[in-house]
């Protein structure tokens, strides 16, 4: 019995005597154990009670107590404990800090707000958003705060500006729930942006009221400079260099969009870490050459201090004429955590500069753990950190020829990044971009050395009149850049779909990828443990047998050549997203052709599982469900059923996909059909004006019963 003990025990003591030796170097760990508790609450299928969030504040003291005055073994587990809870407290107080009214029907009518953002859709169309809303016949209270329509019509008698109040008659309904479970849940994103209408307008629109003097002047100077940049540079070119400098995408087309994305050179155009760090540096690096090129003055002030003082505020200007976007705020809090060590006589670039950087956005805006962009720029950081420090000194100019150094720095800059953000890019975008390696290589530098530059330059000289260097400059890379991303994208196999990954597979990879990178020792090397789990979950995964759209007009049944679609046309957004989650390249008219569904348009048959299913269309879908019943088990419809329900007929309707969203439908251990709801109704953005409660997608439990299916918990 002893010896057994002993044996029990010795683990025990292995990870005390691991976590003691690493005293000092866990710090890396503070984001990821916050995080933890931050993806936990999301993940979660409903809200949790008020007594479970006083619970984990209760375990986030008790814990932190440990911590501070326990025995010295446990505080690091205490420490992560109560990060974690603290994270699930600090997710939940957030969602409650950023409630807005959400629209809870479809509303056509006269619509009145304030331009706040212009941007374009993925059919290159113009989309404002509007803020101080005001709808017909809606009161104050339940009006949103801030909607998005796209302008299906041109509007040549309109030039749209931030502060501009505009009035003009469009159909609004509530931002749409995920298409299938688990996908992206676009009525999440737009509840913390406080978005709580989306729709679009087919007639004009009409400025109401000019920008109010004094009102959104960074706003407004945000267009005059997007406006001078499509001046001095025309087209496409003028368009990505507005992109870069102010955030503005309105100029660029969905033609060059779509090249930079399947080139893997997307990240360029959005303001994020690499632009606040060229900007930064080439501001850093210019003021300290310029004190140093003046002795008298070099001996004097401190010039690495006085240039990263120079350099913060021209990151926070950047910041504010950028508009101030989620990503540019993330990419502002890593370089202003870097230039403070650098006022501090602490290292700059290191891991614990890191993770205050990302501890402090996960405490300002908790919801960036689940943004792609945060995901994606702090792995290709972390990578390009962890790698450098393991590759120091092998990539000095003393090893290697200046040029060959430079060259083998900025070779190892893209593969580390891009090795680093790729599976994060391929599970949120399902694509994989075969020789984004070589378009970075060759687009990178010529960001560096031409655009940003460039813009900066042009910042300084365009107002005295001598910009024109600098424009050419930057008409020059960015059509350079251009022309990089359409030669690549137009390569044979230049994109290669992935599925999307089951919902465990990116913690995974995020705890494997910080264990590899910031565990000390040998030890470190268990960081390939969950990469490995995370890889073998991916390729294992398997995709919902069956999928039915939130509006009920669509089917996609998985066979051996690929889903089949019930339609060759509608509801194309969720078609196109069910193909992309396939890893399936397929449109919809190719996947609508493909064995699976039979019989005419308004009454398509195929199998559900062990059940014959018929999906109804047409205007007498509601009264056609007791024929329906009669030759299948199955019946779904848009409508509401208007015939009661046979028994032993399971029937889908508008009603209950209203409450469920999509369905995923599939077979348990015994044979029997499950169905899975999108919409569980328990969190805070599927509830109407986000108020009260709301059972979990009602109807399908019942329904699944009478069917003789079940329903996964």
């Amino acid at each position: 019995m002893a010896g057994l003990a002993a044996v029990a025990v010795w683990p025990v003591q292995r990870a005390g005597d691991a976590l003691l030796a690493a005293r000092g170097r866990l710090f890396p760990f503070v984001p990821v154990c916050l995080g933890a508790g931050i993806g936990l609450w999301f993940a979660l299928p409903a809200d949790p009670s008020p007594v479970a969030v006083a619970a984990c504040v209760a375990v986030a003291l008790a814990a932190g107590l440990v911590g501070a005055v326990g025995p010295v073994a446990l505080r690091p587990p205490a420490v992560a404990l109560a990060l974690a809870a603290a994270g699930v407290v600090l997710a939940d107080w957030r969602a409650g800090q950023v409630a807005a009214p959400v629209l809870a029907f479809r509303y056509h009518g006269p619509v009145e707000g304030r331009i706040v953002l212009i941007d374009r859709n993925a059919d290159d169309r113009l989309r404002l958003t509007l803020d101080r809303v005001v709808l017909d016949g809606i009161e104050p209270g339940r009006t949103p705060a801030r909607i998005r329509i796209v302008l299906q019509a041109a509007q040549p008698h309109l030039t749209p500006v931030p502060g501009l109040v505009v009035m003009t008659t469009a159909h609004l309904s509530p931002p749409e729930p995920a298409v299938e479970p688990g996908a992206f849940d676009f009525r999440r994103f737009a509840w913390f942006r406080g978005l709580g209408a989306v729709g679009y307008a087919r007639g004009p629109v009409l400025a109401r009221a000019p920008p109010a003097p004094g009102e959104d002047r960074l706003n407004r100077l945000r267009a005059r400079v997007t406006a001078a940049i499509w001046d001095a540079v025309p087209g496409d070119a003028g368009g990505f260099a507005a992109a870069v400098a102010t955030g503005d995408r309105a100029g660029i087309s969905a033609a060059a969009t779509a090249a930079l994305r399947d080139s893997n050179l997307s990240h360029i155009l959005s303001i994020s870490g690499m632009h606040m760090a060229l900007l930064t540096a080439i501001v850093f690096a210019s003021v300290r050459t310029g004190i140093a090129l003046v002795p008298p003055l070099a001996l004097r002030i401190p010039a690495k201090k006085v240039a990263a003082v120079v350099a913060l505020g021209a990151a926070t200007l950047y910041l504010a004429l950028s508009g101030g976007s989620v990503p540019t705020g993330r990419a502002y809090v890593m370089v202003g955590v870097m230039l403070v060590a650098v006022l501090a006589d602490r290292q700059a670039l290191s891991l614990r500069a890191v993770a205050i950087a990302a501890t402090l956005i996960l405490l300002w805006q908790p919801e960036a753990l689940v943004d792609p962009g945060f995901q994606m720029s702090f792995a290709a950081t972390v990578a390009l950190i962890a790698g450098f420090a393991a590759l120091r000194g092998r990539l000095s100019p003393g090893r290697l020829p200046g040029p060959a150094a430079w060259f083998a720095t900025l070779l190892a800059s893209s593969i580390l990044a891009g090795f680093a953000s790729a599976p994060y890019a391929a599970a949120h975008f399902n694509r994989f971009a075969d020789y984004g390696l070589i378009a970075n290589l060759i687009a990178g530098p010529v960001m560096g050395l031409l655009v940003m530059p460039g813009i900066v330059a042009a910042a300084i000289l365009a107002p005295l009149g001598l910009g024109g260097p600098a424009w050419v400059a930057i008409e020059a890379g960015c059509r350079f850049i251009l022309a990089v991303a359409g030669w690549v994208a137009g390569l044979d196999g230049a994109v290669t779909p992935v599925p999307r990954p089951p919902d465990a597979v990116l913690p995974l990879l995020s705890l494997g990828g910080a264990w590899l990178a910031a565990w000390p020792g040998r030890a470190r090397l268990a960081g390939l443990a969950p990469l490995a789990a995370a890889a073998a979950l991916w390729i294992g995964a398997e995709r919902p047998a069956v999928l039915i759209a939130a509006d009920g007009r669509l089917a996609g049944v998985m066979g051996p050549e690929g889903r089949a679609l019930s339609a060759a046309r509608g509801a194309g957004f969720a078609a196109r997203a069910w193909l992309e989650d396939d890893g399936d390249p397929a449109d919809q008219a190719t996947a609508a052709a493909r064995p699976g569904f039979d019989g005419p348009r308004a009454a398509r048959t195929f199998r559900a599982g062990p059940l014959r299913a018929v999906l109804l269309a047409g205007k007498d879908a509601g009264q056609r469900v007791g024929a329906a019943c009669r030759d299948a088990e199955l019946v779904i419809l848009p409508d509401r059923a208007a015939d009661p329900t046979p028994p032993g007929c399971l029937v889908i309707d508008g009603a209950v996909l209203a409450r469920t969203g999509a369905l995923a439908l599939g077979t348990d251990a015994a044979g029997r059909l499950t169905l899975r709801p999108a919409v569980t109704g328990g969190r805070r953005w599927d509830r109407p004006q986000g108020r009260g409660a709301a059972p979990a997608a009602p109807g399908v439990t019942a329904l699944a019963a009478a069917g003789g299916a079940s329903q996964p918990p």
